[in-house]
């Protein structure tokens, strides 16, 4: 880890988020731009759907840090949209700039975040949560979207992933 949190509650949540920040561009590494949106005729999110919500869930998340940089993601996942069966998701490789783009901004935020920011209430469709589960859970789902790009590399016959 670069840096200790203010909130000791973040530690664990910082040292996923650096993992997972490489664990995205080395799960997308290799990948064919023209493999990027196969279902492999299943109903299946392809990698670019994939790839996409979870740079949206970044800026989604900076959002309640101020943070507020337009992305590539704004309208083909807007309000948690699913994926669109014949829309054109963009290049992996603006999907990778977005990323590296926020990554560092949200990361000095979490890095930063009190615990009293942490219990500022969000208010989400349907419900209301505090950042700190917001981080909890898109810490989660970082994890299963990487893990399901990890899937796919072997579904579309590329090498396992590098974890090292």
């Amino acid at each position: 880890m670069k840096t200790t949190p203010t909130s000791s509650r973040m530690y664990g949540f910082i040292v996923l988020y650096e993992m997972q920040t490489d664990f995205l561009i080395r799960a997308l590494d290799g990948i064919d731009q023209k493999d990027a949106q196969k279902r492999l005729d299943t109903k299946a999110n392809h990698i670019a759907w994939i790839t996409g919500s979870v740079v949206h869930g970044r800026y989604f998340l900076a959002k309640s840090f101020g943070i507020d940089l337009p992305s590539i993601t704004d309208e083909l996942f807007a309000d948690n949209k699913g994926i669109v069966d014949d829309a054109t998701y963009p290049l992996l490789e603006d999907f990778i700039k977005d990323w590296a783009a926020i990554s560092p901004k949200l990361q000095e935020a979490l890095t930063q975040a009190t615990d009293e920011k942490l219990e500022e209430k969000l208010s989400i469709p349907g419900m209301e949560i505090t950042l700190f589960e917001m981080i909890s859970f898109n810490s989660y789902r970082e994890a299963s979207c990487i893990g399901q790009i990890a899937l796919w590399r072997r579904l579309l016959n590329y090498p396992g992933m590098n974890y090292m």
